[in-house]
Formats: C-alpha cells, sequence, structure tokens
C-alpha cells in the first residue's frame, strides 16, 4: 500500500517531526530516531549486514525538511547528515514499528558497549 501525508510538522522544541497521514495515522518521531535510522548508505550500507551503528546522536537537531518530488523527504540534519531520502512508504514505516525498532536500536547500543546519553 502506498502511504501519503496530509500534515508534516517540524516541532524543533520538542525536538520531533509530527506526521498526519490520509489513512488517518499520526506518528512523532523523535529526531534521534530518524537520524539513527536514516535510510542513507551512511546508516544502512550496502546490503544486509553492512549497517553502521549511530551512537552520540541523541541531541542532534533538524534544519531543514527538503520536498523531494511527491514521494519523499530529505532531512538536514545539524551534524551534516542530509543523503537520506524518507519516502512517504519509510516514514510510516517508522512510524508504525517506532517502539520495536527504537528498542532493537537500544539494544544494539547496548550489546556495542555504547551507553546512551540523556537527554
Amino acid at each position: 500500500m502506498d502511504y501519503h501525508p496530509s500534515e508534516i510538522r517540524l516541532q524543533k522544541k520538542s525536538r520531533q517531526i509530527a506526521i498526519d497521514f490520509d489513512d488517518g495515522s499520526h506518528f512523532e518521531l523523535p529526531f534521534e530516531y530518524l537520524r539513527v535510522y536514516s535510510p542513507s548508505a551512511e546508516v544502512k550500507g550496502h546490503g544486509p549486514g553492512q549497517e553502521v551503528l549511530q551512537t552520540g546522536k541523541e541531541m542532534v537537531g533538524i534544519t531543514a525538511l527538503e520536498p523531494v518530488g511527491h514521494y519523499a523527504i530529505r532531512i538536514v540534519f545539524d551534524d551534516g547528515h542530509n543523503t537520506g531520502l524518507y519516502t512517504w512508504n519509510y516514514l510510516y514505516e517508522l512510524g508504525a514499528g517506532r517502539e520495536a525498532r527504537w528498542q532493537a536500536y537500544l539494544d544494539r547500543l547496548g550489546a556495542a558497549g555504547y551507553p546512551r546519553r540523556p537527554v
């Protein structure tokens, strides 16, 4: 199924993006979560097993959301990262699977011995 946002709001104070989709779904996605799950090759690698664990992104900010055609946005992070294209379907997946994905990220940080700094 193809998902399409009806509204996207950058909420700098709460450090999240709020997204409403045309099916009535609403997701609030923290900046850190979006950064560590960037769809870029820098984060995902070029194939299975090549993912790069992102650390130290607790306070990452977003400086811009740039539309890419009618299918995605590019998120410009204040750490210089801006190469991931977040398609509408990927943003929906991130929202729908947020709890499980976030816990998987925390588990990977712990297994790698990286303490996550309190925000």
